[in-house]
């Protein structure tokens, strides 16, 4: 069975009666390792075909599906096609020409990857798979069609081009089935496409896909005449993409609520981004997302600037929220011996229960880090969305829950609001961390955090599974006091800083604000810029982009990555956390944010101290 993307139940909303039977055939009649893609914009342009399909030893097929009665057809050339509607009669381009002009933009923009193309023998300089393009008529045989639809006795539709009504009857052989679609190839070759060869196509063609592109000169330009793309494109020799399952996730989500348990590091993040984007072109209604702290929440709304949907989408850390929303509608914070964060969201609470501040102010509402966030929290949060497009996004993983005081979910997501069952799914992969970092963590968290077992309405722990690539292990060192400590992590910051290391790739995360200070000054003091994140006023300040070391608690940095990580004064982390589970959590989430290295440093005695030093022991 073919991988169709979006799944079909997702898409049959807005498929016509003949796009349904020839999904319905695609998915059933072609093998596994097919790819079909429906109604998915290509590159940067608006026009694409109804159903592209992509296998990695026949290629690459783009298809044109038409449900029209041959009587409605009362005039067709090579070019044009004049058909009778419910609006009268309409001129449009015939449909080989149109589905003609949607392959070759993606063909031409493919053709300029030199990974993708021939580079020696018969097809040099041509793509290393074949392609091909046809329209399907899902009303109309094959004889009377041929019969019918002639300029100067010829037919404009040729034969091998189209695919009929009698063709694709519902009992139809899957290799006959087969046969048909890539009959619409003028070539085949025996090269066979690789992992990485299909994601670079993926690359190309789904921009929204991928990964880390810093620059936006490594994008493609092609210019709105979908002529070649200008000399000079700079495409990198290696790129990242959504893998399959999370790009299935991410365009299968509809309106509704959703929850995605994830462990760290299986990109849910990068699919709340992927979802806000597709909320911007469709919603009239502004998204919110929202998420517990206020470092994550700068780097949501640097990446939403990025995209160019700020007017569309607002980022907020939930108190940070709070206090906007008290502002807006002029709600005072009641006086009382509770903090004051705690006050501000008892007054927004009763404020909406007053209907002194709006319910259903946003068309979606996106939650990361939910595990962070307390029932009341979320039964107000539901609130906020508007009930006719009722579309909420849950991002989850109790592994990870550092605020809540040794305590996992204690709640249903029913009991407040979420209306989960049915609609939930669980990311088990970490593409994150390399797999001696991961393994390294899990190893020294296992024993804390057990993986368990939940149904829909609750939250279940995850252990993860690796699917990254291999690196350095990590280096656990212990020194006799905080000087030899500090002045070992800076040395192995200029060093790397020498070796051409980008600053805003590595991350020093501490335990408390007095550390990050210290070691502030200490990176000062050698002329090594950085950016101590320890108040909320330089947290909402973050600039992921800003070549500095970034200095920040293990607290502020859940939902961040770098490539580098270096967690010091690991034994204060019982100063910080009282409950061993808590204190675990902690190191392990500050251990899974590292990328490629971690370096694990203490000047003082701590039980996870020895545990880590016997961790990386000959």
């Amino acid at each position: 069975m073919a991988k169709l993307i979006p799944n079909l139940s997702s898409c049959l909303s807005r498929m016509t009666p003949g796009e349904k039977r020839l999904a319905r055939r695609l998915e059933a009649l072609l093998d596994d390792d097919y790819l079909v893609w429906y109604d998915i914009p290509v590159g940067k342009r608006n026009r694409y075909p109804d159903f592209i399909v992509l296998h990695p030893s026949r290629g690459l097929l783009f298809l044109e599906v038409k449900d029209w009665r041959l009587e409605n057809i009362k005039k067709i050339s090579k070019s044009h096609v004049e058909l009778l509607t419910n609006n009268g009669l309409v001129s449009m381009p015939n449909p080989i020409e149109q589905v003609r002009q949607g392959a070759y933009q993606a063909i031409n923009m493919l053709s300029s990857d030199p990974y993708l193309v021939v580079d020696s023998g018969k097809y040099k300089g041509k793509l290393k798979f074949p392609y091909g393009y046809g329209v399907v008529f899902t009303h109309i045989n094959q004889r009377n069609l041929n019969k019918a639809l002639t300029e100067d006795g010829m037919s404009v539709l040729p034969d091998h081009m189209v695919l009929c009504k009698d063709e694709i009857p519902e009992n139809i052989d899957p290799e006959e089935f087969q046969s048909h679609l890539w009959g619409m190839f003028n070539t085949t070759f025996e090269q066979q496409l690789s992992l990485p060869d299909i994601e670079r196509i993926r690359w190309h063609l789904f921009p929204e896909l991928r990964i880390e592109v810093e620059r936006d000169d490594l994008f493609i330009e092609v210019d709105t005449q979908g002529e070649q793309p200008k000399t000079g494109a700079n495409i990198p020799d290696i790129i990242k993409v959504m893998d399959l399952q999370q790009e299935q996730l991410a365009r299968n989500l509809g309106m509704g609520h959703r929850v995605i348990h994830g462990v760290a590091g299986s990109g849910k993040t990068m699919i709340l981004g992927f979802r806000a984007q597709q909320l911007a072109q469709t919603l009239s209604k502004p998204t919110l997302i929202l998420c517990f702290n206020v470092s994550l929440a700068a780097h949501l709304r640097h990446y939403v600037a990025k995209k160019g949907i700020q007017n569309k989408v607002q980022v907020y850390h939930f108190h940070d929220w709070c206090g906007q929303q008290l502002k807006t509608y002029n709600c005072d914070v009641p006086d009382g011996d509770a903090p004051y964060f705690e006050r501000q969201v008892a007054a927004v609470i009763d404020g909406v229960e007053k209907s002194h501040i709006p319910r259903a102010q946003y068309g979606a509402v996106l939650i990361d880090e939910g595990h962070d966030f307390e029932p009341e929290w979320l039964q107000l949060i539901t609130q906020m969305v508007d009930p006719e497009t009722d579309s909420l996004l849950l991002l989850y993983d109790d592994a990870q829950s550092i605020y809540k005081k040794g305590k996992t979910m204690d709640f249903s997501l029913s009991s407040v609001g979420i209306k989960a069952r049915g609609r939930t799914t669980i990311l088990k992969l970490n593409y994150r961390n390399t797999r001696e970092i991961l393994e390294f963590a899990y190893k020294f968290a296992q024993e804390f955090i057990v993986e368990t077992d939940s149904d829909d309405d609750h939250i279940p722990i995850i252990a993860p599974e690796s699917a990254g690539g291999s690196g350095p292990y990590p280096v656990v060192r212990a020194f006799d006091d905080e000087r030899q400590e500090y002045d070992f992590i800076v040395r192995c910051i200029t060093k790397w800083l020498k070796a051409g290391r980008d600053a805003n790739e590595i991350a020093i995360l501490v335990p408390n604000k007095k550390t990050a200070e210290v070691l502030s000054k200490k990176l000062n003091t050698k002329g090594i810029s950085n950016a101590c994140l320890v108040d909320n006023k330089t947290k909402a300040q973050y600039d992921p982009e800003k070549e500095v070391i970034t200095i920040l608690t293990i607290h502020s940095s859940k939902g961040l990555e770098f490539q580098t990580v270096i967690l010091p004064s690991v034994q204060k982390i019982q100063f910080v956390a009282e409950d061993i589970l808590d204190q675990a959590k902690l190191i392990y989430v500050g251990m899974t944010r590292a990328r490629t290295e971690l370096l694990v440093t203490s000047s003082g005695h701590a039980d996870f101290t020895d545990r880590l030093l016997d961790m990386v022991a000959p």
